[in-house]
C-alpha cells in the first residue's frame, strides 16, 4: 500500500484504489507507524504519543484494540505485526511519502544542478499541504510535521540554488521571494535572493535585501550577518555580480541510466570513490564479476557536480572497435552530430572538449589494453576530463587511482533479526525479496535462512538478488537448502540483463575465460584449499612441470588483479561461488597426496609448540589452517591412508581440545568408526584416549592425562596419575596437578588438592601455558571467593580473563568474564559486574556466539536479583528462553541453568508454591551432571526452600550439607550468609550451630542421596 501525510492522511493500494480509514484515533496509529517505514515501535511509545497525558487506565488494552480494527481496515492491503520491539506497519520505506520525500532530498544534494533541479523538484511535488494537517491533535503530529516543514523549507531552498547555478534567475524570483517572506531570518535565503536579482541587473535591490536583513537580525536576535552574507554584500559593492549567469542549457544534462530499484549499501565506498575521483584524473573500480561496480561508478555520477557521460563497453567485442562505440555513445547522450575532425579519437576528443567532465567507461576488463590506450590518450588531450572506470583488473596505466570492490557486510551467524537487518547484504537480498515476494519480512522466522544465503553466496550483490529472485517460486528455507548447487539454482536472472549477467553461472565463466592458461591451472588447483593458502603452501602443493614453483608468485598476482583470488595478508583465497565454480573444473589436477602431506607435516611441525611459550604463534597457525587440516585429514581418510589419519588425528588432538572443539572430535570418531576396518584403526586411538581401561594408549600424546582425567574424573587409574605426576616433562607434570586436584575437587576434597593447584599454576606458568594457566587461575579464584577474599578472587579471574583474550579461545574467555562478573556481584559491585557482563553480552552478539549467552544472561538476571529487581530477573531469563524457542540456544544447554535460577527468585521473593514445584526438576538436573559445585548449589537451593517453609532446622542442615558435598562452606555469596543469618535468628546461635553440623557430618554419598530425597519428597 501507499500511505501519504504530506497533507491530510491518505491511503492507497497499490493499485490505486483508495482505503478508507475510519476513526481519528486510527488514523493516528496508522500515520505514527508509517513514520517509522516499517520498524517496530513500542507499545508504550505508541501510548504516549496517541494519547499523551491523557492515556486511558487500560491504556495497553486500548492500543491492542486499536491495532485489531486497523489491522481489518487495511485487509489486504497490508498488516500490522507485533514483533520484538513493538508493532510494525509492514510497507515499504518508498511507500510512504515522507521518506520518499526524505530520500529524493538527499539525493538531489548528491546530484549536479540539472539533475538535482528535477529531482528536488519531484520531492516538493510530494507535498498536498501541510503535513499531518487532520491530525494535529496527535501528541506526535505537531513536532513532526514542524520538523517535516523545516526540511520542506531547505528543499526548497537547495532547489532554488540548484536553478540559480543553471542560469534562471528570472524565474527563480518569484517563489524566493516568497519563500523568504515567510522566513525573513533566512540568511541563506537572503543570500540566494541577492544572486538572483544581481543576475537580473537589479544590484540596487539586492543590495536593499541586505540592508533589511541586517536590521532584522540586529533588531530581533541583536546579531550581525554572517561571514557568507557579508562577503556577497561586498561582492555585490565591487560591481562583481552584475553579469547575468551563463545558462548551463547550452551543455546538453547528463542521461545516465535510469536505475529499477533502490540503491543498499555501500555508502563508505561511495565516499571513498568520491574522494578518489576528487583527487585523481583516472579512477578504476576493481572487482569481481557481479559485485555492484556498474551500480557504485552510476551513484558515484549523480552526485558529480561536472557533465557526466555514461559508456558502456559490454557489448563490445572487438578492441579495434572501441573508439567508434565510444563516438556512437557520446553523440547518443549529447544529442548533436560530430562536425569535424580526421579520426575517430578527434570525435571523441571534440565532443568530450566541454571543460569539466567525466566519463564513465564501464565493463573494460575484456577490452583492458585497448581501454587503457583509449583513457591514456583522452586524458592527455583533455586536462579537465576525468575518467572513471570499471574493469575486473586495473587499467594499469601511470596516475590510475584503484578503488576495490568486494563483497557486502554479511552479519555472523545466529543474530536477531534487527541486528541482521544491520548488514548491508541481508538488507539488499530483503530488499529485492520484498519486492517479488510483497510482504516479506526479516523475522525470526527466515533471519537464520537470510544470513545463511548471504554467507554462501559471498555477500555479493548480483547472487542475493538472483537468490532474491528465486521466492516466486520457493521458500527462503528451500533457497537456503539448495546452495550446494548453487549455479543450477540460481539460473533464472533479469531478461533484459546481458547474457553473461543472467545466471551465477554466466557471471563466473565469463571472469573464467579471461584467464590465461597458468591462471586457469592455479585457480583449479587453489580450489582444493578451502581455508584459502599462504604462497609457501601453494608453492609446495601446486607446483609441477606445468606449473613451477618460481612462476606461482606471479601468477598469484595476475589471479589478484583480475579478481578471481583476493589477497588478506599473507593469505590466498577465492571467493566461495568462483571456488565452487573452480572446482567443477578440476581435470588431472590430482594434488591430493600432496596437500594431504603438506598439511600433516605442518601439524606435527606446530602441535608440540602449544604447550610452550609459543602457543601464541601455533594456535595463530592452528585456527588459519584449520579448514586445510581438517579437509586434509578428510581426504586421508576418504583414501583409507590410515597411517596419515593416525598421524593427523594425533597432531591436531591437543588443539581440538584446548580450543573447545568437542563437535569436531565427536564428529571425527563417528566419521572413523563408519569406515572399513582398515580405516578405523587412527580413530582408535583416538578412543583409546577416551576408554579407561586402555593403558596403552599412554604413549599416544603427553596431553592425554589431562583430556583424560577432565572428561572421565571419577574412573581414572590412580597409576596414570602417579607416572603422570613423576614425568620429566614439566607440562605433563602440571597438568598431573590439575587433573589431581581436579579429582579431589569432584570427590569433595578442596583441602587436599590445595597443593597441586599452586604446583599446577607454577608449571603452568614456567613452560608458558597460557591455557593451563586459565585453568589453574579458575579454581584458585574460586578458593578465595568461597572464603569471602573477594579481592584476590577478582584479581585472579581478572587474569584469566587477559590470559584468555590473549588465546583467542572464546569459550574460557566467557567463563573467565562470567566469574568475574559474579564475584564483583558478590562483592557488592553491582555496576561493575554489569560492566562485564555488557561487554561479555556485546561481544558474543558481534561475533554470533549465542551459545555462549546462556551463562551471559543468567549472570545478568543472578545481578538484577541481588540489585532488589526480580521483575527484570525473570525478563532477562524470558530473553533466554526465547532464544532457546528460536533454536539460537541448543535447550539442553540452558534449560538446567534457566530452572535453577528461577527457582532462585522465586526463593528471593519468597513464593513457596512456584519455589516448590521448580526444586525436584532443578536437583534432579544437578545432580545428574554430577559436578561437585552443581551438587552443592542443589544443597543451597533445597535449604532455601525449606526455610520458607518454616523447617529451619532442616534447612541449616541442608547448609551443612553443602559443605561436606563441595569441601567448603560458600561464604562469599550474599544470599546464602543472609539465609544463614535468618537461621540463626531463629535457631539461637548453638540451635544453628548443631544443625548446621548435623548436616555437615552427614557421609557426602549419604548427603547427596539426603537431598535428591527432600527436594522430591
Amino acid at each position: 500500500m501507499r500511505i501519504a501525510v504530506l497533507g491530510p492522511l491518505e491511503v492507497h493500494t497499490q493499485t490505486g484504489a483508495p482505503v478508507e480509514i475510519a476513526g481519528v484515533r486510527l488514523r493516528m496509529l496508522l500515520a505514527r507507524l508509517a513514520l517509522e517505514a516499517g520498524r517496530p515501535v513500542s507499545a508504550e511509545l505508541l501510548i504516549d504519543d496517541l494519547w499523551g497525558e491523557d492515556a486511558p487506565a487500560g491504556a495497553a488494552a486500548a492500543l491492542q484494540g486499536l491495532v485489531s480494527r486497523l489491522r481489518r481496515a487495511l485487509g489486504d492491503a497490508g498488516g500490522v505485526e507485533l514483533v520484538a520491539g513493538g508493532y510494525r506497519l509492514t510497507v515499504r520505506r518508498e511507500d510512504v511519502d515522507a521518506h520518499r520525500f526524505e530520500d529524493l532530498a538527499a539525493q538531489g544534494r548528491r546530484e549536479a544542478p540539472a539533475q538535482a533541479a528535477v529531482t528536488l523538484d519531484a520531492a516538493l511535488g510530494l507535498w498536498r499541504g501541510a503535513a499531518l494537517t487532520d491530525l494535529q491533535d496527535a501528541p506526535f503530529a505537531r513536532t513532526v510535521a514542524a520538523g517535516l516543514h523545516e526540511r520542506r523549507r531547505d528543499v526548497a531552498t537547495d532547489l532554488f540554488q540548484a536553478e540559480l547555478e543553471l542560469g534562471r534567475p528570472a524565474e527563480v524570483l518569484p517563489r524566493l521571494g516568497a519563500l523568504a517572506a515567510e522566513h525573513p531570518l533566512s540568511e541563506r535565503l537572503a543570500g540566494l535572493r541577492m544572486q538572483a536579482l544581481a543576475a537580473t541587473g537589479r544590484q540596487s535591490d539586492a543590495l536593499a535585501v541586505y540592508e533589511e536583513i541586517r536590521g532584522r537580525l540586529g533588531d530581533e536576535l541583536g546579531v550581525d550577518p554572517g561571514a557568507a552574507l557579508k562577503e556577497l554584500h561586498l561582492a555585490l559593492l565591487r560591481g562583481e555580480m552584475e553579469q547575468p549567469a551563463r545558462r548551463a542549457e547550452t551543455v546538453a544534462p547528463n542521461r545516465l541510466p535510469a536505475q529499477l530499484t533502490s540503491f543498499v549499501g555501500r555508502d563508505a565506498e561511495l565516499a571513498q570513490l568520491a574522494a578518489l575521483l576528487d583527487a585523481n584524473r583516472l579512477v578504476t573500480v576493481v572487482g569481481p564479476g557481479g559485485a555492484g561496480k556498474t551500480r557504485l561508478v552510476l551513484e558515484a555520477a549523480r552526485a558529480a557536480r561536472q557533465r557526466v557521460w555514461f559508456v558502456s563497453l559490454a557489448a563490445v567485442s572487438d578492441p579495434d572497435h572501441l573508439a567508434d562505440a565510444v563516438v556512437a555513445a557520446l553523440n547518443a547522450s549529447d544529442g548533436r552530430l560530430y562536425e569535424g575532425g580526421h579520426t575517430t579519437l578527434d570525435r571523441v576528443v571534440e565532443l568530450l572538449d566541454v571543460g569539466d567532465a567525466v566519463m564513465l567507461l564501464d565493463n573494460c576488463e575484456h577490452l583492458v589494453d585497448a581501454a587503457a590506450e583509449l583513457a591514456d590518450q583522452l586524458l592527455t588531450r583533455l586536462p579537465r576530463l576525468r575518467v572513471l572506470a570499471t574493469s575486473r583488473e586495473p587499467l594499469a596505466i601511470t596516475g590510475e587511482a584503484l578503488c576495490h570492490l568486494g563483497p557486502l557486510e554479511v552479519p555472523r551467524d545466529s543474530v536477531e533479526p534487527e541486528e541482521a537487518a544491520r548488514a548491508a547484504a541481508v538488507r539488499l537480498f530483503v530488499d529485492r525479496a520484498a519486492t517479488v515476494r510483497p510482504g516479506f519480512a526479516l523475522d525470526e522466522s527466515t533471519v537464520d535462512h537470510v544470513v545463511e544465503i548471504c554467507w554462501r553466496l559471498d555477500g555479493m550483490p548480483l547472487a542475493l538478488e538472483l537468490a532474491a529472485a528465486k521466492l516466486r517460486s520457493m521458500s527462503v528455507d528451500q533457497i537456503a537448502r539448495r546452495l550446494d548447487d548453487r549455479f543450477r539454482l540460481l539460473s533464472s536472472g533479469s531478461r533484459s540483463a546481458l547474457p553473461r549477467q543472467r545466471t551465477l553461472l554466466a557471471v563466473v565463466e565469463w571472469s573464467w575465460d579471461l584467464l590465461e592458461e597458468p591462471e586457469r591451472v592455479l585457480a583449479r588447483r587453489l580450489a582444493t584449499f578451502p581455508g584459502g593458502a599462504t604462497t609457501a603452501a601453494l608453492e609446495a602443493v601446486c607446483a609441477d612441470g606445468t606449473l613451477p614453483a618460481r612462476d606461482i608468485f606471479y601468477v598469484l598476482d595476475a589471479m589478484v588483479e583480475k579478481s578471481i583470488a583476493g589477497r588478506s595478508g599473507d593469505r590466498y583465497r577465492m571467493l566461495e561461488t568462483v571456488r565452487a565454480y573452480a572446482l567443477t573444473r578440476q581435470e588431472g589436477d590430482d594434488i591430493g597426496e600432496r596437500f594431504c602431506r603438506y598439511y600433516r607435516d605442518l601439524a606435527e611441525e606446530h602441535d608440540p609448540l602449544l604447550r610452550t611459550r609459543d602457543q601464541l604463534a601455533a594456535i595463530a597457525v592452528f585456527d588459519a589452517e584449520h579448514d586445510n587440516l581438517a579437509h586434509a585429514l578428510r581426504l586421508a581418510v576418504d583414501a583409507g591412508d590410515t597411517a596419515t589419519a593416525e598421524r593427523f588425528v594425533g597432531a591436531m588432538f591437543w588443539y581440538w581440545g584446548m580450543s573447545g572443539m568437542t563437535a569436531q572430535f565427536e564428529t571425527y570418531l563417528r566419521y572413523g568408526g563408519a569406515l572399513p576396518q582398515q580405516a578405523r584403526t587412527a580413530f582408535g586411538v583416538v578412543r583409546a584416549s577416551m576408554d579407561v581401561d586402555s593403558a596403552g594408549a599412554r604413549e599416544f600424546h603427553p596431553a592425554r592425562p589431562l583430556m583424560r582425567m577432565t572428561q572421565l574424573a571419577h574412573t581414572t587409574e590412580e597409576s596414570d596419575l602417579l607416572e603422570a605426576l613423576d614425568s620429566p616433562d614439566p607440562w605433563i607434570r602440571a597438568s598431573a596437578h590439575w587433573a589431581k586436584d581436579f579429582l579431589l575437587t569432584e570427590e569433595g576434597d578442596l583441602r587436599s588438592g590445595a597443593a597441586s593447584r599452586r604446583a599446577a599454576l607454577e608449571g603452568f606458568e614456567a613452560v608458558g601455558d597460557r591455557w593451563g594457566l586459565v585453568l589453574s587461575l579458575l579454581p584458585l579464584g574460586r578458593d578465595h571467593s568461597l572464603r569471602r577474599e573477594h579481592g584476590p578472587a577478582i584479581a585472579a579471574f581478572e587474569r584469566a580473563v587477559v590470559l584468555s583474550s590473549e588465546l583467542g579461545v572464546e569459550d574460557y574467555l566467557y567463563l573467565s568474564r562470567a566469574r568475574l562478573a559474579r564475584e564483583r556481584r558478590r562483592s557488592g559491585d553491582i555496576d561493575g559486574a554489569l560492566r562485564d557482563i555488557r561487554a561479555a553480552q556485546r561481544r558474543a552478539r558481534e561475533r554470533g556466539h549465542r551459545r555462549m549467552e546462556v551463562n551471559i544472561l543468567v549472570g545478568l538476571a543472578n545481578v538484577h536479583r541481588l540489585a532488589g529487581d526480580l521483575a527484570q530477573a525473570d525478563r532477562t531469563l524470558d530473553e533466554l528462553e526465547a532464544l532457546v524457542r528460536r533454536g539460537a540456544i541448543p535447550e539442553p544447554l540452558a534449560r538446567d541453568l534457566i530452572v535453577s535460577t528461577r527457582l532462585e527468585n522465586r526463593l528471593a521473593e519468597g513464593d513457596v508454591t512456584p519455589a516448590a514445584a521448580l526444586l525436584p526438576e532443578a536437583v534432579a538436573s544437578l545432580v545428574a551432571q554430577a559436578y561437585s559445585a552443581g551438587l552443592a548449589w542443589a544443597a543451597e537451593l533445597l535449604a532455601g526452600l525449606l526455610a520458607l517453609r518454616d523447617r529451619p532446622g532442616d534447612a541449616a542442615a541442608a547448609l551443612g550439607m553443602s559443605e561436606v558435598i563441595r569441601g567448603e562452606f560458600d561464604h562469599g555469596e550474599p544470599e546464602l550468609r543472609a539465609l544463614a543469618d535468618r537461621l540463626t535468628a531463629r535457631l539461637g546461635d548453638e540451635g544453628y550451630a548443631e544443625a548446621f553440623r548435623r548436616g555437615a557430618g552427614t557421609p557426602r554419598p549419604d548427603a547427596i542421596a539426603r537431598v535428591v530425597a527432600l527436594a522430591t519428597a
